[in-house]
């Protein structure tokens, strides 16, 4: 696999060169661009002869940066910025949780640039839905109070929420305006999935205002959707999208 490692500022990348439209991945809240469906997508798109690009967010894995100042502006600037300036012509974004809500404020500041959109658990306006909202009084008024509290994780070891993400998160809320998206949507979801509802994807598909949305639900997936028949799941399911839009289906 022919890839190139580079930074952008501080913020690190990947990048295979390859036919467009582009693959541009977005990663989660608190991880990095050498989980598994980035790797899956990586080896999936080099088999095919598809451009594609990963990276870091600030804060995150080999990007410099300190995730506890980042917030949801901030990581969608690095975005837009790795958009912008790393690929070229119409891309398909595929978000995962966090990601998921990025791709929709990207798709929204440059519909030009968007051939498709895939969201993986997508975590739309989390911060405040399912953060926010479910937090209980003691754990707001310790954010309110110390600027931050230390959110215990299945994946690790406990990460900080600070009032700086949650009030920057209602700054970039999507869930509560029309979001016009003409280019296709796929949404994938798992229905055992702890941290966010499956019931969002339905959500997210009724509020985007373009016609071509569909929804893939997973009885028995879970939030991160990386088992092999879920990555499985996420090579047809861009195949499919990349025949649609004119290109090879790689199935």
């Amino acid at each position: 696999m022919n890839e190139e490692h580079g930074t952008l500022g501080h913020l690190a990348y990947r990048r295979q060169a390859g036919r467009g439209p582009g693959i541009l991945f977005l990663g989660g809240f608190n991880s990095d661009m050498t989980g598994s469906k980035a790797e899956y997508l990586a080896q999936w798109c080099a088999a095919r002869g598809q451009a594609f690009l990963r990276f870091d967010y600030s804060g995150h894995g080999a990007s410099g940066g300190r995730f506890a100042e980042g917030s949801i502006g901030q990581w969608a600037a690095d975005a837009e910025r790795v958009l912008l300036e790393l690929t070229a012509g119409p891309q398909i974004l595929i978000g995962s949780s966090m990601g998921g809500w990025i791709s929709l404020l990207l798709a929204r500041r440059h519909p030009e640039r968007l051939a498709g959109l895939v969201g993986i658990a997508a975590a739309p306006d989390f911060t405040e839905d399912l953060m926010w909202a479910q937090f209980p009084p003691a754990v707001r008024q310790q954010i309110e109070r110390e600027g931050q509290w230390l959110r215990p994780s299945e994946y690790g070891t406990p990460y900080p929420i600070t009032r700086h993400l949650i009030e920057d998160g209602r700054r970039n809320l999507v869930l509560r305006e029309p979001l016009p998206i003409p280019a296709p949507v796929r949404l994938l979801q798992g229905q055992a999935d702890p941290d966010v509802p499956w019931q969002t994807a339905l959500r997210l598909a009724a509020h985007i205002s373009g016609e071509d949305v569909e929804v893939t639900l997973v009885k028995a997936g879970d939030h991160r959707l990386s088992k092999p028949a879920e990555l499985a799941l996420l090579g047809r399911t861009l195949g499919a999208l990349l025949g649609a839009l004119g290109g090879e289906d790689g199935g």
